[in-house]
């Protein structure tokens, strides 16, 4: 998955979340479904959308403007003194 998809992913995450929540709660107040019924498609809807996304592909790049790491100190040998 490239850089694009992994971002329009993550755009649409939040507006997929509260569509789900309202068409749930459309339930409950208009059909013998309950919210307290319905809710684990919530999870499911949410576990759909981060499989969707890369999991925990999304943190690529976090650390890209990390500074590197420091360089090793350079061997001395045995017997050689600190």
């Amino acid at each position: 998955m490239n850089d694009q998809s992994t971002s329009l992913v993550r755009a649409i995450q939040g507006p997929v979340i509260l569509i789900t929540v309202g068409i749930l709660l459309a339930f409950d107040r208009f059909t013998e479904f309950r919210f307290s019924q319905t809710w684990p498609v919530l999870l499911i809807v949410i576990g759909l959308v981060k499989l969707a996304g890369g999991g925990r592909g999304g943190r690529r790049g976090y650390f890209r403007n990390a500074p590197p790491p420091p360089p090793p100190p350079p061997y001395q040998g045995p017997g050689a003194r600190p």
